[in-house]
């Protein structure tokens, strides 16, 4: 698993143009898979929603705009010149002036038990120095009932598995270049969608978590894919 400072330096190296590289890279698609979690945490009508290595804020803006004004939404990420990135697309958009974006580690959430419905990661979890420590630090702090959404890359089908390493190993540091002219940052990335385990590995890392029930929603032939994680007990009334 990848070192903190690594990852520190990375994204700080590519803040500036990170939406534009994943625009690119996704081909379009990252909007569409950040829509299907946003439907997903709605439905839960949740009270706190936090979203996870939230970087430049995108699915925290997506979120605040799909839930009604009374439900809370905030967004953390341990990379502040990424945070600055959200904040100044904030100012663009008073209607997510309630957004809270906060500096904060998912190794060791600022947040206390079980005080979080709903808990949002996206392109987050792999970049973690313990996957398993982050994992159980998240089962901590969402409420019984709770849900984690995790929207990741994973390992494809077989069938299309060589097509889509020769474009991650490749295409994407090429196209990262030209974008934020950090071609090696992008072959970090690449390198640790290679090494994530697929949906049924990640899927038993969460039980071993404590959670207690996890679906897994594949897109793009399984190169993505949404987790679903629910931590058990009945959910308090609304």
């Amino acid at each position: 698993m990848p070192k903190a400072e690594q990852v520190q330096n990375v994204f700080r190296s590519v803040a500036r143009r990170y939406d534009l590289a994943n625009r690119a890279i996704s081909l379009g698609r990252d909007e569409s898979w950040r829509r299907d979690v946003v439907h997903m945490a709605v439905a839960r009508k949740p009270r706190v929603v936090l979203d996870l290595a939230t970087g430049s804020g995108d699915l925290a803006f997506a979120l605040r705009k799909a839930m009604p004004e009374e439900v809370t939404v905030s967004g953390l990420d341990f990379c502040e010149p990424m945070l600055e990135q959200a904040r100044a697309k904030q100012a663009r958009r008073p209607w997510a002036a309630s957004i809270r974006f906060y500096q904060g580690d998912c190794m060791a959430l600022p947040l206390p038990d079980s005080s979080v419905d709903v808990l949002t990661i996206a392109w987050g979890l792999r970049n973690l120095e313990d996957r398993g420590a982050g994992l159980a630090q998240m089962h901590r702090v969402l409420r019984p009932g709770g849900v984690l959404y995790c929207l990741e890359a994973s390992q494809p089908h077989r069938l299309v598995r060589r097509p889509y390493y020769l474009y991650l190993d490749h295409v994407v540091p090429m196209i990262a270049r030209l974008i934020t002219g950090q071609r090696g940052a992008y072959e970090y990335l690449a390198n640790t969608i290679g090494s994530f385990p697929d949906r049924e590995l990640l899927s038993d890392e969460m039980r071993l978590a404590g959670f207690g029930s996890v679906t897994t929603h594949p897109r793009m032939f399984g190169g993505i894919c949404i987790h679903e994680a629910v931590k058990a007990g009945p959910r308090p009334a609304q």
